[in-house]
């Protein structure tokens, strides 16, 4: 006789059983079957989308064609609970569950982490086979940079070989578990996961036949620049040659002009001066003010002769007061500030242009570098960076603490994510700056998404300071700036 047993449906448990276990159960046992079998389980899968729905969250999660990003636009209140998903919790984290396992609330709520984790781990590490298109490789990337941030790391760490970030300074949970002992902490797992992370991009890369493509005109023309794409052919530019490396900087150039074009109608609709009517106006003919010369004029109508009588003409005024200002930008090379730098340089060139505007450019990682004499030439500027490596600011304050020499007259704008090496000093020539007379403005991310993760210990003091970070959409910048400029 063969006994033959089956799982409980999603909202039923046998006598005695936990059903939020249970549930935890067909959400992890789902995420294996997808992993090791790319085909659905039909059961499994109207198991799992019965729980995600009992408990209130978005079918999207169970769909691997969804990226994170995506649920998250859709659904901005996951975003948070994505945030250090899998990293190491607090003392204080741990004191919600005793031996009895918590709280019925703290069992629901682990069915929801268990959810959000098969998310990410599913579209990370589930990457497919054959060929992969520059969106599906855009896509992965997110999906990754949500899985390091999920691990309490900065996104682009781990692909990048750092394994510090926002994991660094937690407690450390119970072996194995998250903070209440039952969500997995992939935390101890970090300098496996890293490599391993590094070895499917590569292997993504691989199969979009990246350097192949570049390698025939015909091919490359064919491909849209896109910021994903341009930060792979920004690291893998050293690599090229002939070819291959002329069409990588075509697409290079072809994605800057774009970019370039939408931000200097940004500026320009936003850096317009005050008119400066201490100066009076050329008395010029294109400069005439006809309407306001008649109206102020027609007491000097003459019934009888119907003619009018001009004593005086009016002027437009046409000067707008600009003060010469310097403009010092200085912007985090590493892994995780990319579309922030590609963003920035473009954004410093087009200040460059402008009149009485003296712009310094400065990049850094464990290194600073002045790229200032090719602020005016974006494509130049990126061709020069290196993108990734560690992340030391006094590097860079060396070189921008010489250029202030006339504080009332100059913006200092600090762009990065500030998980620094040395983060006290630091700050301290931060604040030094601002006591100074001068403008100084930090800012969290300058991305077309306006996502972007800051240190809250610099958060923090920067807004006791009085000049909180400014995070999020490219426009808040120029907004800043213009203010500051007109």
């Amino acid at each position: 006789m063969t006994e033959h047993t089956t799982a409980p449906a999603a909202g039923t448990t046998p006598s005695g059983a936990d059903p939020q276990e249970n549930r935890r159960q067909v959400l992890y046992w789902r995420l294996l079957a997808r992993l090791f079998d790319q085909e659905e389980q039909a059961a499994l899968e109207s198991a799992g989308l019965a729980v995600v729905e009992d408990i209130g969250l978005p079918a999207a999660l169970l769909d691997p064609q969804a990226s994170v990003d995506s649920v998250v636009q859709r659904h901005p209140e996951l975003a948070d609970e994505f945030d250090g998903l899998m990293a190491p919790a607090t003392e204080a984290d741990d004191g919600g569950a005793g031996d009895d396992g918590g709280t019925d609330r703290d069992r629901v709520a682990e069915v929801r982490r268990a959810a959000l984790v098969s998310k990410v781990l599913l579209n990370v590490f589930a990457s497919g086979s054959g060929q992969v298109t520059a969106g599906q490789l855009a896509r992965w990337q997110s999906d990754a940079d949500w899985l390091e941030r999920a691990l309490g790391c900065r996104p682009g760490d781990l692909r990048g070989g750092r394994t510090g970030g926002r994991a660094a300074g937690r407690g450390p949970g119970p072996a194995g578990t998250g903070g209440n002992g039952t969500t997995p902490d992939l935390s101890r797992l970090i300098p496996a996961i890293g490599p391993e992370l590094g070895n499917i991009e590569a292997d993504l890369v691989k199969r979009m036949h990246l350097r192949e493509v570049l390698a025939d005109p015909a091919l490359a023309a064919r491909l849209t620049p896109s910021m994903s794409l341009i930060e792979q052919l920004l690291r893998d530019k050293n690599n090229l040659s002939g070819v291959a490396l002329a069409n990588a900087k075509s697409l290079i150039r072809r994605f800057v002009d774009e970019v370039a074009e939408v931000l200097r109608t940004q500026v320009e609709k936003a850096t317009v001066g005050a008119l400066d009517r201490s100066v009076p106006p050329k008395r010029v003919f294109r400069n005439l003010d006809l309407d306001r010369t008649i109206w102020k004029n027609l007491t000097n109508w003459s019934p009888e002769e119907e003619r009018l009588y001009v004593d005086r003409l009016y002027y437009r005024h046409t000067t707008r007061r600009t003060t010469p200002q310097r403009l010092i930008v200085v912007v985090d090379q590493s892994g995780s500030m990319v579309d922030s730098m590609v963003n920035c340089t473009i954004l410093a060139s087009i200040f460059a242009g402008l009149p009485k505007v003296d712009v310094h450019l400065i990049a850094y990682d464990t290194q600073a570098l002045d790229l200032t004499p090719w602020v005016h030439d974006p494509f130049e500027t990126l061709l020069r960076t290196n993108l990734g490596g560690g992340t030391d600011g006094t590097a860079a304050m060396t070189l921008v603490q010489p250029k202030i020499a006339e504080p009332r007259n100059t913006v200092v704008v600090w762009i990065s994510d500030f998980y620094e090496w040395r983060s006290e000093p630091l700050f301290e020539a931060m604040a030094a700056i601002h006591r100074s007379g001068a403008r100084f403005i930090p800012v969290g991310s300058v991305t077309s998404a306006g996502r972007g993760s800051v240190n809250p210990w610099f958060r923090e003091r920067f807004k006791d300071l009085g000049t909180p970070v400014l995070s999020g959409h490219i426009r808040k910048l120029v907004h800043e700036l213009k203010n500051f400029l007109a």
